[in-house]
């Protein structure tokens, strides 16, 4: 029925209610997402700061999401996602109305943390939430339609907020707020507690728990190490992905474009997602994972590499088409692997990490991009963005080719031991057989 009611093109079929309601409230809360473009802005123009105060307050935004990633990942797994969630939203929106009324510089840059600490400790939450609920084989779908309901929402509240700020700054956070409660709602009546519990011995979850993906699709758990380096190399895509925000738009005006022009880019870069990621992620459901990391990498970094060499509109749309269909096939499937990464009842500690990874990539990303431009120039930033996307697309895909050989290890010991292989994947699931399934 549910499959029916969201009748989207990458095939929505076979995916569970609970999926629907969680991806029903991260679109609504960034359809809602109306401070964060404005938040600069209303602290200049709205509360008469300084620029360098704005752009203190707004840095705190992801210094809180540096700890509400972590936080809210260690609680996911002791607490509940469901709990987290909801106590998320509510501290989310309770910054929002604190950012809309208070006066104070103090008062100002604690609320921009906790806002921005209340709006990551929801995501490992609803990750987690997502993998307990969706079967393995569906889960790079399932994180593609996520990805397609965060970029569709960013682009909708954004052209939303350009005209709610005519009504003054103050209700634009209200209404910010408000969309964050009813997220919070729905989470608290829609969705229920999907959390495995540890099993007594060696499994990692246990059988039979209700709204949980079959224990049988879930892989072998990797050494931690391993996962570590996973999310370095995530945040060393996402320092390179960052450019676009940071170092770009400061080239171009150099290169004597206006800002005009770079938001059209920007646009572009929107619209693309938009129209493009579901068939996309259709597209690629039944290739290699690895190979699809691997391709995303280059793509993304190579379409910043490009902008070395770009010096009309047409030449800098071009990098941007290129490098966004890098980040359309790196971004869902990444988050995919990090989710089978994570064994099933660390899966929130799991993913809280990998999510600082990319909350960190905002601040190591500007100001990477920043001192190379500074010291050496575009002449050397844009290369090393095509070298350091090509690198973190080839290591995540020897780490997903690394894993599948411990699965594979793993399968051949348990069939010594008496135990049957584990079962083939359905055709057409996108992981071959089950020591491949591991293959955004």
């Amino acid at each position: 029925m549910k499959s029916k009611v969201f009748a989207l093109p990458v095939g929505a079929r076979g995916l569970p209610a609970t999926f629907w309601w969680i991806w029903a409230s991260i679109l609504v809360n960034w359809l809602g997402a109306f401070a964060g473009p404005m938040l600069a802005i209303s602290l200049t123009e709205g509360h008469g700061h300084s620029l360098s105060y704005a752009a203190f307050v707004v840095s705190l935004l992801g210094a809180g999401a540096v700890a509400g990633s972590a936080v809210g990942g260690v609680l996911a797994d002791r607490i509940g996602r469901r709990a987290t969630m909801f106590a998320g939203h509510c501290f989310t929106a309770a910054g929002m109305v604190a950012l809309g009324l208070c006066q104070g510089r103090w008062a100002l840059a604690v609320a921009a943390l906790a806002a921005g600490f209340g709006a990551a400790s929801v995501r490992p939450a609803a990750q987690a939430a997502l993998a307990d609920v969706v079967a393995a084989r569906d889960r790079q779908r399932a994180f593609g339609l996520n990805y397609w309901a965060v970029n569709t929402g960013t682009a909708v509240s954004a052209a939303l907020a350009g005209l709610l700020v005519g009504y003054g700054y103050t209700p634009l956070f209200l209404a910010d707020a408000a969309t964050t409660l009813v997220c919070a709602v729905v989470v608290l009546v829609k969705v229920p507690e999907t959390r495995p519990e540890p099993a007594r011995g060696a499994a990692g979850a246990r059988h039979g728990e209700p709204g949980s993906a079959p224990p049988s699709a879930e892989p072998a758990s990797p050494p931690f190490a391993l996962f570590v380096v996973f999310v370095l190399l995530v945040l060393v895509f996402g320092s390179v992905y960052e450019q676009k925000a940071a170092a770009l738009p400061v080239v171009m005006v150099q290169d004597g474009h206006a800002p005009a022009v770079f938001g059209l880019l920007m646009s572009l870069n929107a619209l693309l997602i938009v129209f493009l990621q579901l068939p996309l992620t259709r597209l690629v459901q039944g290739r290699s994972r690895a190979l699809v990391l691997l391709a995303g990498g280059v793509l993304a970094g190579g379409g910043f590499g490009l902008t070395a060499a770009a010096d009309s509109t047409a030449a800098f749309a071009f990098t941007v088409v290129v490098w966004t269909f890098g980040e359309m096939l790196f971004a869902p499937t990444v988050g995919a692997v990090a989710v089978e990464l994570a064994p099933a009842h660390r899966r929130g500690r799991y993913l809280g990490l990998y999510g600082a990874a990319w909350s960190g990539a905002a601040f190591v990303g500007p100001a990477g991009g920043g001192r190379l431009l500074d010291h050496w120039g575009p002449g050397a930033l844009w290369p090393v963005c095509a070298l350091a996307g090509a690198a973190a697309g080839a290591g995540c895909a020897l780490i997903v080719r690394r894993h599948t050989h411990l699965r594979a290890a793993a399968a051949v010991r348990e069939g010594d031991g008496g135990s049957p292989p584990p079962t083939p994947a359905p055709a057409g699931s996108g992981r071959g057989t089950a020591p491949e399934r591991i293959s955004k």
